[in-house]
This record gives structure tokens, sequence and C-alpha cells, in this order.
């Protein structure tokens, strides 16, 4: 199963990140731990919303649609 993500920074709420994973505890412990480069400098982090997904196939269009632009409006309406 993987799981897409939200993440907000906790020193910086303006700071978010979407990603995608197969072990969510261990990946969140991962981008608090300063092992992302990406998320490094806005540690620590928490979990705004996680979506799960049985075909890995939706998980990857998934994590892409809060990237993109209407994608983008629609996280920052309903999540962020």
């Amino acid at each position: 199963m993987r799981c897409v993500y939200l993440l907000r920074s906790l020193n910086d709420p303006s700071r978010r990140y979407v990603g995608s994973t197969d072990d969510l505890q261990r990946r969140l412990a991962e981008h608090n731990a300063r092992k992302s480069p990406h998320t490094a400098t806005h540690a620590p982090w928490s979990i705004v919303v996680a979506l799960h997904f049985e075909d890995e196939k939706r998980a990857e269009a998934f994590e892409r649609y809060p990237k993109s632009g209407s994608g983008h409006a629609f996280a920052k309406r309903h999540f962020w």
C-alpha cells in the first residue's frame, strides 16, 4: 500500500511538502531527522493529511496533483 502525505513545517507553517512512501512513520522520522535535503532546513514537520492507496499508479498520479496548479489551489483550500 502506498501513502501520499502532505506535511507542514512547525517552525515555518508557510512551508509545505508533498511526498509518498510505503512507511509513513519512518519517512516522517527521516524528514524530522533532516535526512531529506528538500525538507532539512524547515524541520520539524507534522502530517497534515495522509491518503493510502492500494494501487501504486493512482498514488503516483495523486502525488503529482497537489504539485500542479489546480491541485495546489485545491490543497490550499482544503488542507492548508
